[in-house]
């Protein structure tokens, strides 16, 4: 069977791939193609790597549609049906050959070899060579970014742009707008034995049913959508002889059926299907309204962000006999979770049952290191114990690790079924791997869990596992791989001369940091509590000025903060044992003005901050800079470090040195400045230059014109110029980057305090419901609430974002959180109808860009 499917997750040794009806199948990485199955048994004959073969995480990304053909059906051990797929062409297009072929066409190909002037693409059909020209690839290159060539065994959507001795020579396009522009038409001549899905035609409405619509297209063929494929947005509108665009999701190879899908991510080839956002996935929705029920299949809930779900029926009860139809009338509402996203439907998949709801796990993306979780014994192997922790999620118990001693015969102390208690040493959520201990001094430990260097601050005392006893000492180790080295003379306060006698492998210790250096992994440990940290720790928190030590412009190192100032922070570098101070000044520390002074507030005196560049060093004078795309610029060498280098018509990144009634000064990496004059500050009128700038604001700048006998620089910063020409990669980057942040203020925040205002914090993300209740209505039209989620904050909607209610004090209301202001402790939410019906990602972009009071005129994201 012929399927479109959408990649869902990459590993080394296979695609997850997300089918129609929210089904998934998987790729084995022998079912790439010919050629790059060719070079995996060359490398694993030769025992050493081919130069040319690219593992398939550097080939395909999760959120790409791929044609794929079902090679087979297996039940697994646990009774589930696993679904096994090819994409190879030969497959994938068994069912064209060389006649079939003509102009227009869209089939699925694979790089198999890269030439001088192109590429020569497998499409699977015996006797016919296809080839790519290089130029025809630059704009897809361009885009996908992931490298400066196409890679054997990569997967492309290929146009045929021309046929030449009789099907036997073709010539490809990969360019996204030709593709995207593509249509299947009946003069390319497709028949039932060779028609593929991917392909999108015209069609005409025939018969609309409740449970989906028949087409008819390309003169003689006709098709299916079911209720999942229809529009959302028209899925009420459609009539007989209605003309519509459908994309072909499945062809069955003995029935003929062909299934289609009118959703509008699927109407141009080389698209990509919306994604659901993260915070989302195992989220539990208070209230879903059934929309549609369907004996056969499930329901369809419309969940409280607008956004609609699907039910499998095995899902909407715990079991056959308790489940009542007569809840799933339209209108009926239940508690749910979302368990999974269905790529290809563009919808959540939910789950009724109450052991799902109320599981504290349910994928690997929510177990952390350190967490203590319950499982039962499925097997008992030679490396270990396997024990599953819900029906998604299994984990291994390292043999060393099922007991406080080295147990020799496991199967006497433990048997299949068994319930355990074990506590996570390490979770790796892309890997699906889950490694527990069953130590009972560590399970039960009540002293913190150190799962990386940065929290090993000397003087913590936890406990740990030896993994190695010699002359030297003990090697200690801790979660996530973090170990440390307790060198013979702290292994005890009496001489121990052969510490191997002493200590054992797999034996829990308790021990206290005596000394870390993250950057190194580096961390020395004492079994002696009751001393202290060795005084060398104190020499670093009072560090002495270096007049000979100097740093370049640009240069990267990792700092230690001393001291927090008004305008900044005292910090000492690393490198040089801590004998130099520095200067980072707080609008120096992100791109985000708001960041700034969040970073500012969360950091504290000892804290490491990696990675922040020099920015300038005039002596005992050393500034630096945490600023990502001013470090970028000078990393990739997009910046000038002399006058005679500036060109008019260049884009340089800099930030912002004054603000002046007439203008703007911008400073550059090596101490250049430029103007920004009033008139060329903005797109907007400028009234007041101080409302769209601020000091230290991270700026894109146009060079205008250069004065070299007076050495100026006039400068442009209006949006509108100052575009590289990708502007929304650009905006996705500093959209990364932003949130990057605020991630890192949030862990930083977790880590200061337990406190229930810190919580709430930490928990609240712009685009989150809130039960509301009024507290009070002010004059200005404001309101003030309270709610459970928000202990300890201010909460307030301005007159605009209450909409057309006429609320009063007590009444309850949702909500939905625009803005989280850390610093003073305010929320920002909305009770419009229109935002609390959008989905919660279209909230979050309606945020960003209406959140900020300030217009900035370049790099708007950067003063947000």
């Amino acid at each position: 069977m012929l399927l479109l499917g959408c990649i869902k997750e990459v590993s080394d040794f296979e695609l997850v791939i997300s089918l129609p009806n929210g089904l998934s199948g998987f790729v084995p990485v022998t079912q790439i193609s010919d050629a790059y199955s060719k070079m995996l048994s060359e490398q694993v004959a030769e025992g050493e790597l081919v130069e040319d073969l690219n593992s398939l995480s550097d080939m395909y990304s999760p959120g790409t549609l791929v044609r794929c053909i079902v090679t087979s059906v297996e039940k697994s051990a646990d009774g589930r049906q696993s679904i096994k797929l090819s994409i190879n062409p030969k497959k994938v297009n068994k069912g064209l050959n060389t006649s079939a072929l003509a102009s227009g066409m869209l089939l699925s190909g694979l790089v198999s070899s890269v030439e001088d002037h192109g590429y020569l693409i497998d499409i699977g059909v015996s006797g016919t060579n296809a080839f790519l020209p290089r130029q025809k690839a630059q704009s897809y290159i361009k885009s996908v970014k992931k490298g400066p060539d196409l890679k054997i065994g990569q997967n492309l959507n290929c146009l045929i742009e021309e046929v030449k001795n009789e099907g036997r020579i073709v010539r490809l396009s990969i360019d996204r707008s030709e593709v995207a522009a593509s249509l299947a038409t009946e003069r390319q001549n497709w028949t039932l034995s060779n028609l593929l899905p991917g392909l999108v035609v015209k069609a005409r409405v025939q018969k609309v049913a409740p449970l989906g619509i028949t087409l008819s297209f390309l003169s003689s063929f006709t098709g299916v959508v079911d209720f999942m494929h229809m529009d959302p947005k028209k899925s009420m509108n459609y009539s007989p002889n209605q003309v519509v665009k459908a994309c072909i999701l499945s062809v069955h190879p003995t029935s003929k059926v062909v299934r289609l899908t009118l959703r509008q991510a699927f109407l141009h080839p080389g698209g990509s299907p919306n994604q659901l956002s993260s915070d989302r996935m195992g989220a539990v929705v208070e209230e879903s309204t059934v929309k549609a029920f369907f004996k056969q299949f499930g329901a369809i809930f419309e969940l409280d962000d607008g956004s609609l779900a699907f039910a499998r029926l095995k899902h909407l009860s715990k079991t056959r006999k308790s489940f009542k139809p007569a809840a799933f009338k339209t209108g009926c509402k239940h508690k749910c979770r979302i368990i999974d996203y269905s790529l290809m439907d563009e919808m959540c998949i939910l789950s009724l049952k109450y052991q799902i709801i109320e599981a504290q796990f349910l994928q690997y993306q929510d177990v952390h290191t350190g967490d203590v979780v319950k499982g039962k014994v499925l097997a008992l192997k030679p490396i270990g114990m396997q024990v599953k922790v819900t029906d998604g999620i299994k984990g291994l118990v390292p043999s060393m690790h099922l007991a406080d001693m080295i147990l020799k015969q496991a199967e006497k102390k433990y048997n299949m079924g068994d319930e355990v208690r074990c506590r996570v040493l390490e979770c790796r959520p892309a890997e699906r791997k889950l490694i527990l201990t069953l130590k009972k001094t560590l399970v039960q430990s009540k002293l913190p869990v150190l799962s990386n260097y940065e929290e090993a601050k000397p003087g913590l005392i936890t406990h740990g596992f030896v993994v190695c006893a010699r002359e030297f000492g003990c090697i200690v180790k801790f979660y996530n791989d973090v170990k440390g080295l307790v060198p013979k003379n702290e292994l005890s306060s009496e001489p121990i001369s052969c510490p191997e006698e002493v200590f054992h492998e797999g034996q829990v210790v308790k021990v206290m940091v005596l000394k870390c250096e993250p950057q190194q992994e580096r961390l020395l440990l004492s079994f002696k509590l009751t001393s202290k940290p060795v005084p060398a720790g104190k020499r670093e928190h009072t560090p002495k000025k270096n007049q000979q030590v100097k740093y370049e412009i640009g240069e990267m190192v990792d700092v230690k903060v001393l001291k927090k100032k008004e305008n900044g922070l005292e910090v000492s570098i690393l490198e040089d044992e801590g004998k130099v101070i520095a200067s980072l000044p707080t609008v120096y520390l992100s791109d985000f003005v708001v960041n700034c002074k969040l970073l500012w507030h969360c950091l504290q005196e000892g804290d490491v901050l990696p990675r922040v560049m020099c920015l300038n060093d005039k002596g005992e004078h050393i500034i630096l800079s945490r600023k990502s795309a001013v470090i970028s610029a000078v990393q990739e060498e997009q910046v000038v470090r002399s006058f005679s280098e500036i060109q008019p018509g260049m884009l340089l990144t800099g930030y912002v040195r004054n603000v002046m009634p007439f203008g703007v000064f911008v400073e550059f990496p090596f101490g250049l400045t430029g103007l920004a004059p009033k008139m060329s500050m903005s797109d907007k009128f400028v009234t007041d230059t101080k409302d769209h700038f601020v000091v230290g604001q991270t700026v894109i700048a146009k060079v205008m014109s250069i004065d070299e006998e007076k050495q100026r620089v006039l400068l442009n910063l209006k949006v509108s110029e100052c575009s590289s020409g990708n502007s929304a990669v650009e905006s996705f980057a500093l959209l990364s980057q932003y949130f990057k942040e605020v991630k890192e203020i949030r862990n930083l925040l977790r880590r200061r305090g337990e406190s229930s205002i810190t919580r709430s914090l930490c928990e609240l993300v712009p685009g989150k419901e809130l039960q509301l209740v009024v507290q009070d209505v002010k004059e200005d039209g404001s309101a003030l609430f309270s709610s459970s989620s928000a202990t300890g904050l201010t909460v307030t909607a301005t007159r605009y974002h209450l909409g057309d209610k006429n609320i009063v004090p007590g009444e309850k209301a949702k909500g939905l959180v625009l803005h989280v202001d850390a610093l003073t402790s305010v929320v920002y939410v909305s009770l419009r109808e229109e935002l609390l019906k959008q989905r919660a990602k279209q909230s979050l972009s309606l945020f960003l860009s209406s959140g900020s009071q300030r217009t900035p005129s370049t790099l708007p994201s950067c003063s947000t």
